[in-house]
């Protein structure tokens, strides 16, 4: 079997308020993640090393395909993902006010995901699967309904795992208003007689107390335990919030405390939402690993306390490595996410995409075409787009390729450059400053600014330092690689920092080693370094070694071109690419000077321009290629 759970159910955008403390109406901004509890699900335990997959409906516009990418940055398996051509997406639109009070608003009139039917459940994609789980709310409807007892019939055909989260919201059920989003139970007998008539149907049923209550059809929580394991002999899991949960495998004894149990972890409570989803992820990772139940409840509680300790659902959850050093080096402070070493691992194992080779074009320069005769700002602007089109023939819609372009020249390439496929990153300093100073197009308020990037722009900043600077100089730059670092990581992008000694003083095999060393001591994490040819095979390794001792989870390094001619630049290459952590290149003037020269000197047409630099690019890009095979065929 190719994959370890499908999830069934409900698919949505989530629209968390970002202030915190304040009733949903007084929300100012709000942060888009996807949501739906078989969604997070299947990216809860897709993020802790499953092979997941969910079967939903999302509507044919931008949310449904904000899902679908979503998805398929976490490594969640979309096949079963079906778009529904005459519906929305559905919405849910959330808010923190309190510890104890989570608004929200559910615009889920005749959405995607409740038109799933029969005709979604493919028998040959349930056979992968090994586990099939299913959500309260898809058994509201009898379409859905009727979906879902398909998918769970074929898996037991096929031997596979079921379990059901109850989920139960009222509201989904018809039974409370748009007003009432966050309630939580409301007892019905209608709803208790349709859970029951399914219980039989599954190994492993997982919900709340209050969930247990609307199963089992009484307010008294063991009253209500023994009605549901009356009709069904799934293994049930109660959780009890703050005092994690409880396994029961056989007969329901007297009391909760009775039940198998993992420990509970005592941490502050944030933000509730979507906290059971990432519980049955870890639950869902010990189940199918066949571990005790003590320890898939160990999991299932730390993967909850991780989630309530952050905002959002999704974003929220933990993957593998950090689950394994939560669990191993224990809580710090109750505010999970005041935990700086350990959100450096939340964030650093959970970013989005994966970027093995880079192969980057840097056209980000300003004061070197600024310099050119002929260049003014819209000529310079022009010549960008050139750059762009340059940079798309050569990547032909494979990955690995990317571009660095500015805002304040290169605006009209930039935004065209959205959605290509390529990477982007985005310069911030001025021009050859030092000590750093940035652009002044990001004003005082630089998180504010970042605030209104694109989540795919990576923050770029090239430093002029040097080991031997003065303390003044190094406290002035690292105040600015500091809040420039936070600023990016609070608007959840990627940063680059780039450092060029050998325009200070003089370099050595230490120099730019040294220089990572001072970085990382300052509690800054570049997800990316750029960094200048090294003429030595030990300075590489004395900084692969400097990077993976403070950050065994850094993107990885690419290599800077300073104007060098292709062959040097090929040179450099092959002794950079026996280094795993160096990704590729990042380079500009190598492949647009002499285009640039002659274009704004009119001697060379737009359509030369392009030809020129696509040849320089992909030459570039095999250099970078030969070099990596070139290692590859040797080891």
């Amino acid at each position: 079997m190719s994959l370890d759970v499908i999830t069934i159910g409900r698919s949505s955008v989530d629209l968390y308020g970002v202030q915190v403390g304040g009733r949903l109406e007084d929300m100012r901004s709000l942060r888009k993640y996807i949501g739906g509890s078989p969604t997070n699900m299947a990216c809860g335990t897709a993020r802790l090393g499953l092979k997941s997959a969910v079967i939903t409906r999302v509507g044919n516009e931008h949310m449904g395909r904000f899902i679908c990418e979503q998805l398929a940055a976490e490594g969640v398996d979309t096949r079963g993902v079906v778009t529904d051509p005459e519906r929305l997406t559905a919405l849910v639109i959330l808010g923190i006010r309190d510890e104890d009070n989570f608004p929200l608003i559910f615009y889920r009139e005749n959405c995607a995901d409740m038109a799933l039917d029969e005709t979604d459940i493919d028998p040959a994609f349930i056979a992968e699967a090994r586990a099939v789980v299913a959500t309260g709310t898809h058994l509201s409807h009898p379409r859905t309904e009727a979906a879902v007892l398909k998918a769970l019939r074929l898996a037991r055909e096929n031997g596979a795992r079921t379990a059901l989260d109850i989920d139960y919201r009222p509201n989904l059920w018809g039974l409370a208003g748009h007003n009432a989003g966050d309630s939580r139970f409301i007892a019905s007998q209608v709803v208790t007689a349709k859970l029951q008539s399914h219980l039989p149907l599954f190994d492993l049923i997982v919900g709340t107390e209050e969930e247990f209550h609307i199963a089992g059809g009484s307010t008294d929580t063991i009253e209500a335990l023994r009605a549901v394991r009356a009709v069904t002999n799934a293994t049930l899991i109660a959780k009890r919030g703050p005092m994690g949960a409880a396994a029961f495998t056989g007969g329901i004894p007297d009391t909760l405390d009775e039940g198998e149990a993992g420990p509970a972890f005592r941490i502050e409570v944030f933000n509730v939402l979507g906290a059971g989803d990432g519980f049955m992820s870890g639950l869902l990772k010990g189940w199918l690993e066949d571990a005790s139940w003590p320890v898939a409840l160990t999991y299932a509680n730390a993967c909850g306390a991780l989630a309530v300790s952050r905002h959002g659902c999704t974003p929220a959850y933990p993957s593998a490595q950090e689950l394994d050093f939560f669990l191993e080096r224990g809580i710090v402070t109750p505010a999970l996410r005041h935990d700086r070493e350990l959100e450096q691992i939340h964030w650093s194992t959970n970013r989005r995409g994966d970027w093995p080779d880079m192969r980057v074009f840097a056209f980000d320069h300003r004061a070197q075409l600024e310099a050119m005769d002929g260049a003014d700002a819209k000529r310079i602007g022009q010549f960008k787009q050139l750059c762009l089109q340059a940079a798309l023939r050569v990547a032909d819609g494979h990955h690995g390729y990317g571009i660095l372009c500015d805002d304040r020249l290169g605006r009209h390439a930039l935004h065209a450059a959205a959605g290509s496929g390529l990477w982007i990153g985005r310069p911030v300093e001025q021009p050859g400053s030092r000590p750093l100073r940035l652009e002044a197009e990001l004003g005082a308020d630089w998180g504010g600014t970042l605030g209104e990037w694109p989540r795919d722009h990576v923050v770029k900043a090239l430093c002029f330092c040097h080991p031997d600077d003065d303390e003044a100089m190094w406290s002035d730059q690292l105040a600015t690689i500091t809040r420039l670092a936070e600023s990016a990581r609070r608007n959840d992008l990627e940063f680059l920092l780039e450092v060029i000694p050998s325009k200070v003083g003089a370099v050595d095999d230490m120099t730019t080693a040294r220089i990572v060393e001072k970085i990382y001591q300052s509690v800054v994490y570049p997800d990316w370094w750029k960094l200048e040819p090294m003429t030595s095979e030990r300075a590489w390794a004395n900084v692969v070694t400097a990077i993976e001792a403070h950050d065994p989870h850094t993107r990885g390094i690419v290599v800077l071109g300073l104007d060098a001619p292709q062959a040097q630049l090929a040179e450099a290459f092959r002794r950079a690419a026996r280094f795993d952590l160096v990704k590729g290149f990042a380079v500009g003037r190598s492949i647009f000077g002499d285009a640039a020269r002659a274009w704004f000197a009119g001697t060379m047409t737009d359509a030369a321009a392009v030809t020129d630099m696509s040849a320089r690019y992909r030459a570039l890009a095999q250099s970078w290629d030969d070099a990596r095979n070139a290692r590859d065929t040797a080891a």
